[in-house]
């Protein structure tokens, strides 16, 4: 299955130190686990200053499936925008 984009939605994002990744990601009610870290996009030198740095983390989840998670560095707030679930 493929990583499917969805609005933007205000997350709760629990950081692991150790591993130097998220370790959970909460939504509207939702939780997902993380395993491991698939892919990192730093577009924070891409963006004009006004509209803030981003950067993108796509992350394998307990349940199997995927999830792409962005901090916004200008509202200092992460969003979660896509996800896929395990098949």
């Amino acid at each position: 299955m493929a990583l499917v984009q969805i609005s933007p939605i205000e997350a709760q994002v629990r950081w692991d130190r150790r591993a130097d990744r998220p370790s959970e990601v909460r939504w509207s009610g939702h939780h997902l686990r993380v395993t491991q870290l698939d892919a990192v996009r730093d577009e924070r030198s891409a963006y004009p200053a006004e509209r803030g740095p981003r950067v993108t983390f796509v992350l394998r989840t307990e349940d199997g499936g995927r999830a792409s998670v962005v901090f916004d560095g200008r509202r200092r707030r992460w969003f979660l925008e896509a996800v896929e679930r395990a098949a």
